[in-house]
């Protein structure tokens, strides 16, 4: 895809981390059904000018980071390191640590900016399963539900609905 938003390294970046967050096994990837398009777009179409510069920002210094931490820009570094600063990043978010994105300890519902990481996280996990692949071969879809039933245990179905 042409990136309408984003300058070409920066949408390579993104795509790389989005793969890492879903990657190709047995069904496809995120940049398989399109996840960085999707991204690019919903910045571009949806996020206000504010929350645009935000994760630009956060982009830059998740990057930033990448080069003190490995000696390279993401993009620069090798898949092992690749998928090893990512774990970092998340693991520092989830931890009360301070992410590349964000503007101080990030705890959900204290009024702090989400971090980066988990920005990219949100729109890859809702860019990929609102596409038909992640809704068909990942989650269990049905063009034409049987009878409603209600309370039927999670064993009985085996995964969650798409529809």
């Amino acid at each position: 895809y042409k990136p309408a938003f984003f300058t070409e390294d920066q949408a390579r970046l993104v795509g790389e981390v989005a793969e890492i967050i879903i990657p190709k096994t047995t069904t496809p990837g995120a940049k398989d059904v399109g996840v960085p398009s999707f991204i690019d777009n919903m910045l571009k179409e949806v996020y206000s000018q504010k929350d645009q510069e935000s994760f630009i920002q956060g982009l830059i210094n998740f990057d930033e980071e990448a080069k003190k931490v490995k000696g390279n820009s993401f993009i620069e570094c090798d898949t092992e390191e690749q998928l090893a600063f990512v774990q970092e990043q998340h693991t520092k978010a989830f931890e009360g640590g301070v992410d590349s994105g964000s503007q101080g300890w990030w705890n959900a519902g204290s009024g702090q900016e989400k971090p980066f990481i988990l920005k990219v996280k949100e729109l890859t996990i809702l860019g990929f399963f609102t596409s038909q692949a992640g809704a068909t071969e990942v989650l269990q879809y049905n063009p034409v539900p049987g009878p409603f039933q209600g309370c039927v245990p999670l064993e009985k179905v085996g995964k969650a609905w798409a529809t």
